[in-house]
């Protein structure tokens, strides 16, 4: 028996670059020419999904309807990227651990840390675990957002496949983690360390109210904002630092041509992007 076909839209490249524009305005998701195709594989099925028949139609639904604004954010989640795994490029916690936390906490102060765009929680758990490595885990404000609900409600539950366990050091199975079929479960008392909650980047005033923070960890994130995103972006993260803290952001990525007013420091073969003192 033939498979059905399943139906299709034209793809109008006109208006794929306004749909474009909504996304990137909502949640600062840049679709330049080249990834136009990889945009359209998202957009499609999800105005297929809701009935319309062209994605012109979509397009305004998106835009003026009442209802288009949490259709917009749907599409949003649709596109986000929630890949992570457990110790991804772990040597620039333990630096900021070393460098940022521990002079904090050894002065008798509580520091917050602040993980945006923390998908489904590898990133802030395994802080978390680093943290409590040194028995300072209840000595730390623990935030995590991002801007999908449903990445969040994964992290919450702390239920973790068997990519999410790629780099485990030896001795994290059993100690944080307890092996579940092919992945995993985090300890409770670790996600319950963690304040989980939904934020928008783009929001400046949201950015800025999250702090002050000590430490800002926004990394593999900037690579998929343009340019004059990346200066908004990091002027409010910038904003949301404490006196001295620290912003690190992703191994590949690179503030220095922003022009940023942090200034960048390197220890330990990282980056600390440092707010004035």
């Amino acid at each position: 028996m033939p498979h059905p076909v399943m139906p299709a839209l034209t793809v109008h490249p006109q208006v794929l670059s306004l749909l474009a524009g909504l996304v990137e305005d909502r949640a600062g998701l840049h679709y330049g020419l080249d990834d136009r195709a990889l945009l359209a594989e998202k957009v499609v099925p999800r105005a297929l999904d809701r009935g319309f028949g062209s994605l012109l139609d979509y397009y305004y639904f998106l835009r003026y309807d009442p209802a288009g604004d949490a259709e917009l954010d749907r599409l949003v989640e649709a596109l986000c990227v929630h890949e992570s795994y457990f110790f991804r490029e772990v040597q620039p916690l333990r630096v900021a651990v070393e460098e940022v936390l521990a002079p904090a906490i050894r002065a008798g102060r509580r520091p917050r840390v602040w993980c945006a765009a923390a998908a489904q929680g590898e990133e802030p758990l395994t802080l978390a675990m680093l943290l409590d490595e040194r028995g300072w885990l209840g000595q730390v404000e623990l935030e995590a957002t991002d801007v999908s609900l449903r990445a969040l409600e994964r992290a919450r539950a702390g239920v973790f496949g068997q990519r999410a366990l790629r780099a485990l050091p030896a001795g994290v199975l059993g100690r944080w983690l307890e092996p579940q079929g092919q992945g995993a479960v985090a300890r409770r008392e670790l996600v319950e360390a963690v304040r989980w909650r939904r934020l928008n980047l783009m929001d400046a005033a949201a950015v800025r109210a999250m702090g002050p923070v000590e430490l800002l960890l926004c990394r593999n994130v900037i690579i998929y904002f343009a340019d004059e995103t990346v200066r908004r972006l990091v002027r409010s993260l910038g904003e949301a630092l404490a006196p001295g803290g620290a912003l690190v952001v992703g191994a590949s990525e690179s503030l220095l041509r922003f022009g940023s007013a942090l200034a960048c420091e390197e220890r330990g073969g990282v980056f600390l992007y440092r707010a004035a003192r």
